[in-house]
């Protein structure tokens, strides 16, 4: 079954206190070497059926409108997640990312 992921972050003017929390737990854990950590969050939207233009527009509109608040966060990436072509869905596997994603974000 296909899926389509989306990330979405705090934009950069936004302070983020997870974040911040998280570089100084990375730290105090001796996990040294990061300058900045920010915390989003990530969607995944299963999808009855193929992926067309139509269901894009539809999660596009719901990342911008339901998924993020647009005042403080931004949708970085809409990505569909190939099944990689062995779960007998007919869909094949893209061979545009290494990591079986590929970008949909207009």
């Amino acid at each position: 079954m296909p899926k389509i992921i989306v990330d979405v972050m705090p934009k950069p003017e936004i302070l983020d206190p997870q974040g911040k929390a998280i570089g100084a737990a990375l730290t105090r854990l001796g996990i040294e070497g990061f300058r900045e950590v920010r915390q989003g969050k990530r969607f995944e939207l299963k999808v009855h059926g193929e992926i067309t233009d139509e269901v894009l527009a539809k999660v596009r509109h719901a990342a911008e409108t339901l998924l993020s608040n647009p005042v403080i966060e931004d949708v970085v990436s809409v990505k569909q997640k190939e099944c990689g072509g062995n779960c007998g869905c007919g869909h094949a596997k893209s061979e545009e990312a290494p990591n079986g994603q590929k970008d949909l974000l207009a």
